[in-house]
């Protein structure tokens, strides 16, 4: 296999041997003239890091749903104080108190992003600041494209940072067109300090039963090395009528703290299955959007599947070259198969009249991604700098196949039901089913270096930096494997991040960043004969950010506002086409509130306020109309209260309110506001010398009967059904 190539790696490789050799030269030099005025440099123990290094995990904000900061790519782990963008970081904490399934349950927390589904299929996709971010473009400790493709189980994850804006220089392009509107990065579990061994029984309605065991210890010469285990099982049907789930989770995480080096690996399984599970909705141009159905009412045919298996692992490795200097290096790999029976749905009349169709297909994913860098400090006279640089490197092939029915269908309705047998797949034939062939090879390559200079006693910081990019996409065609599209395309994307104090628990930011987004894949996604460039990759695009913020710590309550502005080439349809016709551009304000503002009272909210516009289209068609599912205001608020005079007991609320947004380009076709109210409980105890925490959830508690969301694909405004009322009830014990 042919290896990518690096066009900028001398600069980048020379920039970090002189970062290095700087930080020794002046190690050197101040050992002398300050070992005789300077105290002895005291041992610190550093805890478990998931991405190995020497800074460790940052430190949890009072109420400890999130953290101080978060991994910035090339830059490490950044303080929220000193990050001239805008992020939260939820913990492990947060994920175990609202017993969260998913990715998705956890960033339904913040108010910047709104959850959607994938084109045709069941994957999950987040929407922040407006722009669709696939779970494909997930960074598992800073690496994209290793983890599953359409559900990621929480109990994988330690901690779940989300990047709000344009990324791509931070990370590199994302391998699925993401890097716009934000990213999320995943970190892994580590062994903590002290022994662990628990154990998680649990159901929830419709009788799906969950079981789940985290053990972890720390061994060797001062606990310098560690291993955790997580193994999880759901099975049964869920609060949707006759939907049902299978997962099965394994991974391990491994750690070691050496003298001068840290090292950290995982491997990890998941198999998730989904029986009839009720798919999306897309409403027949002309008409207005149709009522939602009852919260539990299921139109799945019952021989529709889906099915996703990987395997996956990551090794990365830090060592110290100096007292303020470090190398770093990381490889990940990962093996997915999926295969998928589905049968979507178009509404055709107002009464909830549908005409559904059958579409399946398969997909094979071989992906290697990796990284190396280097990081250090050092002064010039009144100035430090903080200097980084990497290079890094993304190589996927994907075999995929697919075949359609008759697209005659056959009638359903959407609040009754009906039931076929599953018909006949011999029309359109995209491929074998049974030995895909390769049909995309995408080959992402990037050097990056970056200066955060730090004035007036870090009172100002200014980070400049630049990332060179080159993408490499080829196309096949599904049937016969002859290559029918190729491109190549390199481009230089900077940023400049500017960080003012004017108090201290208050920072003044501004960013100027740009993303190079990798282009989409043609699809018909089986809402219709495949197209005419079905298949075919587009050329990547640059989208820019402008934003500034403020950001207040007052130790116990923290909270920022951010305006911002992006524009994004916008790519759809057109004559049985799909292309980039014109521009999206979103801007808005963003708000969040986290900590603890009264003893035993932890808050977690926000709200976005947004506002889209399509520019330049074809004709000027739709020029000034909104983008599809884009609401202009998003607002969650969550509450969490410790019971006084109750020991352990603690009640929790989350309120989410979701404005209008349209499902259509023209403007036509708008999904009404909703709002749903979460509760929980939990209580900690011990019972027969152990730790026990029993927890209680309910998730839609008025069983709001709502469309969750509109769209996730260009021009595509496909409906997805909100969940049910939810009860979950779990119990843990550490033994």
């Amino acid at each position: 296999m042919k290896q990518p190539t690096f066009r900028l790696t001398p600069l980048a490789f020379g920039a970090a041997l002189l970062l290095a050799g700087q930080a020794h030269a002046q190690t050197a030099a101040q050992t002398a003239g300050q070992a005789a005025n300077e105290p002895a440099i005291q041992t610190v123990v550093v805890t478990a890091s998931a991405d190995a290094s020497s800074q460790g995990l940052p430190k949890d904000y009072a109420g400890g749903q999130v953290a101080r900061g978060g991994r910035l790519g090339l830059l490490g782990n950044v303080d929220i104080m000193d990050a001239p963008f805008n992020t939260t970081n939820y913990t492990h904490a947060l994920i175990q108190e609202q017993q969260a399934r998913s990715v998705a349950d956890v960033v339904q927390n913040d108010p910047s992003v709104r959850v959607a589904r994938g084109f045709g299929n069941y994957q999950e996709l987040y929407v922040i600041r407006g722009f669709a971010v696939n779970s494909d473009d997930l960074a598992y400790n800073g690496l994209y494209g290793l983890l599953p493709r359409q559900f990621v189980a929480s109990e994988l994850l330690e901690r779940v940072e989300v990047f709000r804006g344009a990324n791509s220089f931070v990370n590199g392009a994302a391998p699925g067109g993401g890097g716009i509107g934000g990213m999320i990065n995943l970190l892994p579990k580590r062994a903590p300090n002290a022994p662990l061994n628990q154990l998680t029984l649990g159901v929830e309605s419709g009788g799906q039963a969950y079981a789940a065991a985290d053990i972890a210890r720390r061994f060797g010469p001062d606990n310098r090395g560690g291993i955790r285990v997580n193994a999880v099982r759901r099975d049964g049907e869920t609060a949707i009528d006759r939907e049902e789930r299978e997962l099965s989770v394994f991974s391990v995480g491994a750690d070691w703290r050496g003298d001068g080096y840290r090292v950290s690996a995982d491997v990890g399984y998941q198999n998730h299955k989904l029986y009839n599970a009720r798919p999306s909705v897309t409403v027949a141009a002309g008409l207005p959007i149709v009522a939602a159905p009852a919260s539990d009412t299921n139109w799945a045919q019952p021989w529709t599947e889906s099915k996703e298996r990987d395997v996956f692992g990551t090794l990365r490795a830090e060592v110290d070259l100096g007292a303020d200097s470090v190398a770093w290096a990381a490889l990940g790999l990962r093996r997915g198969d999926e295969s998928n029976i589905l049968a979507s749905a178009t509404v055709t009349a107002i009464d909830g009249s549908a005409n559904m169709t059958r579409f399946d297909n398969v997909r094979e994913d071989d992906v290697k991604t990796g990284e190396i860098g280097a990081r250090t400090e050092l002064r010039t006279g009144p100035v430090k700098h903080g200097l980084s640089a990497t290079v890094s490197g993304f190589h996927s092939e994907s075999k995929n196949a697919y075949a359609m029915g008759d697209f005659a269908g056959w009638n359903t309705n959407i609040y009754r039901p009906v039931d076929v047998a599953a018909p006949p797949t011999g029309f359109w034939p995209g491929g074998n089913m049974f030995d895909p062939l390769l049909t995309r090879k995408s080959i992402l390559s990037s050097a990056a270096i970056a200066d955060t200079l730090s004035f007036a006693d870090d009172t100002v910081l200014l980070t400049v930096g630049l990332r060179h990019q080159r993408i490499k996409d080829q196309g096949f065609d599904y049937v016969t494997g002859v290559e029918n599209a190729r491109y190549a395309k390199s481009a230089n994307t900077p940023v400049a991040g500017l960080v003012y104090k004017p108090a201290k628990n208050v920072s003044l930011y501004a960013n100027y960043i740009e993303a190079l987004q990798q282009g989409g894949s043609a699809s018909s996604g089986g809402f219709g004969p495949p197209l005419a460039n079905e298949g075919v990759p587009l050329a990547p695009y640059v989208s820019r950010q402008k934003e500034v913020g403020v950001k207040v710590d007052g130790g116990k309550l923290g909270g920022s506002i951010a305006l911002f502005t992006t524009g994004q080439p916008q790519a759809y349809i057109l004559n049985n086409t799909f292309g980039t016709f014109g521009e999206q551009r979103n801007r808005g304000v963003e708000l969040s509130v986290f900590g603890l503002p009264a003893k035993g009272l932890r808050l977690l909210g926000g709200a976005t306020l947004l506002d889209t516009e399509q520019r330049n289209t074809l004709g000027g068609a739709t020029d000034g109309l909104e983008a599809i599912g884009v609401p202009e205001i998003q607002v969650n608020l969550g509450a969490d209260w410790d019971v006084p005079n109750v020991p352990g007991l603690s009640l929790n609320a989350r309120a989410v309110y979701t404005s209008t947004q349209y499902a259509d380009i023209a403007n036509t076709q708008k999904v009404p506001s909703w709002a749903r109210l979460d509760i929980g409980a939990t209580w900690t105890t011990r019972l027969m010398d152990r730790d026990v925490t029993l927890r209680a959830r309910i998730d839609n508690v008025t069983d709001k009967n709502y469309w969750a969301s509109s769209g996730g694909y260009p021009t595509y405004g496909y409906l997805v059904a909100g969940a049910p009322r939810t009860l979950v009830v779990s119990g843990s014990i550490d033994f």
